[in-house]
């Protein structure tokens, strides 16, 4: 990270540690207004210092290397008091694009803060975050400094040894190895144990409102074959929270039943084959397929499962539902996926499997109908494992995908061979008979779709979601949302920065929770229409949508 200075008595460069380089700092301020710009998401002052401080950082190397490849080409070089004239002039001129930044840093927050209707801020609170961006930066700073001593020093040990320049290289590699060695696999395991050991124990804190089910027929009590202890956390909480047959009627009107729900742990058994074949039982113990509606859903990477979309379809159903799901993992989506992405991959085929052998065995006449239902990495886990070559002789009624991940591979089919003109974050997919896209506008029902054929897919998707939206291909192109039609959701003062922008999506992954009804943060108002438009409910009208939204306004929030 530090410059290199050419040494007076031979070709070679020889870095001064303790110099800082002026036009480093200038192209690094650069990349610390850049990073102070309107992106997808509100970001707190001190989540937006740690992103603009490595933003500087790595302008600063760009800046630095920019100025060792002009001294290796050996073009002109000011020298003497020029030097440190023109030194003087980035230092002042980095400074001044600092301050303009962070005097403008309010009015990019509000672009992004006015498309999602949040109240303005007065400051974007310059201070935290240019003492945090200093912190990261001098961090930075001195890692690539340490790394540039070591490998300068392996260089010089290596070279007395080997000929030529075998030395200098091999000492790049042996510091390279180091960096990775102590970093992905000491540092890093370091902290995804500490995790792990986190998400453990709190998957053993019960929550006091959560009493374990009386009823029979529930998951969890005394008839079940799932111990309500191993549910952890997010299954007590999916099975604490089933709406009752009062609260549906009321809504529903006479006729209305209590949701069946199955949860089975991920201590509920030793392996996802297992885990599965429990689910299975314990389905048919309460009469899952008696019921007209049947979702075998993969969870997020916790295991939690959004009320705002199951109990919506419970609601329009009047309870004529059942919900089966197995959890695979107690990270958060992000850990799960760098950890251990196999076991969401082996959970979900798991379990649409031994859910859809059974399925198929029963008479057509009088099974349910069968869908697929996941929010983030569930999505990306079912749609990575369905069979669909072998269920065409049998297919299943549709499926529901919620905040695809971008590695998602239908939903990037779908993005893929879209229809022309049709944008990015609303692909249209042939004529709308098999997949429709929609986001908070609802465009499930719009004119020209052809009507639905015997399978339904859905995807929900809001274009300011950056799990959706991220592409590693935006460290060095624009991407087609922010060049083409913009979703409505998304500021039009949001601009493309090489690299800056994806370590900007990156950060936004991070926040994507913290706006109802926008990023990541997916609801009931728009889950209604989705499940309206994949099951078709008997009777249903934008009247009865609209007075299931009220249901759900009054409800407590789903976490």
């Amino acid at each position: 990270m530090t410059l290199s200075r050419q040494n007076e008595s031979d070709d070679t460069f020889t870095p001064r540690f303790w110099w800082v380089s002026g036009f480093g700092l200038f192209v690094a301020s650069l990349f610390f207004a850049a990073s102070l710009t309107p992106s997808l998401m509100p970001r707190p002052p001190v989540m937006q210092g740690a992103l603009s401080g490595i933003s500087a950082a790595l302008g600063y190397t760009i800046g630095a290397f920019l100025l060792w490849l002009w001294r290796v080409m050996r073009l002109p070089e000011a020298g003497g008091r020029a030097e440190r004239q023109i030194r003087t002039m980035f230092v002042v001129l980095a400074l001044g694009v600092s301050a303009a930044a962070l005097w403008k840093a309010a009015d990019w927050q509000n672009a992004t803060r006015k498309v999602m209707g949040l109240e303005f801020l007065d400051t974007a609170d310059p201070l935290v975050v240019s003492g945090v961006s200093l912190v990261v930066f001098i961090l930075l700073w001195s890692l690539g400094s340490l790394f540039l001593f070591l490998t300068r020093r392996a260089g010089a040990v290596l070279g007395r040894v080997m000929p030529g320049r075998t030395g200098v290289v091999l000492g790049l590699l042996a510091t390279v190895y180091l960096f990775w060695a102590v970093g992905d696999g000491f540092l890093i395991r370091k902290l995804m144990q500490a995790a792990d050991a986190s998400f453990a124990a709190g998957e053993q804190v019960f929550d006091p409102l959560m009493q374990r089910p009386s009823d029979p027929e529930e998951t969890g009590s005394d008839a079940s074959l799932v111990k309500w202890d191993d549910l952890g956390n997010r299954g007590r909480d999916f099975i604490g929270r089933t709406p009752s047959a009062e609260e549906i009627g009321e809504f529903y009107g006479a006729g209305a039943q209590r949701p069946i729900r199955v949860y089975v742990g991920r201590v509920s058994a030793g392996s996802a084959r297992a885990r599965a074949e429990l689910a299975l039982e314990e389905l048919i113990l309460q009469g899952g397929f008696d019921r007209e509606i049947l979702i075998v859903t993969t969870p997020v990477g916790t295991g939690w499962m959004d009320p705002g979309s199951h109990d919506a379809v419970d609601f329009m159903w009047g309870g004529n539902t059942a919900h089966v799901a197995a959890q695979y993992s107690y990270l958060t989506s992000v850990l799960s996926i760098l950890t251990n992405v196999e076991y969401g991959l082996d959970q979900a085929r798991a379990l649409f499997d031994v859910i859809y052998e059974h399925w198929t065995s029963l008479p057509e006449d009088s099974r349910p109908r069968l869908y697929i239902h996941g929010l983030s990495q569930g999505a990306l886990n079912s749609q990575a494992t369905i069979p669909f070559f072998s269920t065409l002789a049998d297919p299943v009624d549709g499926a529901f995908w919620v905040g695809s991940p971008f590695i998602s591979p239908i939903w990037r089919q779908v993005i893929d061979a879209r229809e022309p003109g049709s944008p990015v974050w609303r692909p249209l997919s042939g004529n709308g008979s098999l997949v429709r896209v929609t986001n908070q506008e609802n465009t499930l029902d719009e004119p020209g779709f052809a009507p639905w054929g015997p399978i339904r897919f859905v995807f929900l998707s809001y274009g300011s979601d950056p799990i959706v939206n991220f592409d590693t291909a935006t460290i060095w192109r624009a991407p087609e949302w922010l060049t083409g039609e913009r979703p409505p959701d998304v500021s039009p003062e949001m601009r493309w920065y090489p690299l800056v922008t994806a370590f900007q999506l990156m950060l936004d992954m991070t926040t994507a929770l913290g706006v109802e009804g926008f990023g990541h943060f997916y609801i009931a108002d728009d889950y209604i229409d989705g499940w309206a438009a994949l099951t078709d409910p008997p009777g249903w009208t934008e009247g009865r949508a609209d007075a299931l939204r009220e249901v759900f306004h009054r409800r407590p929030p789903p976490w």
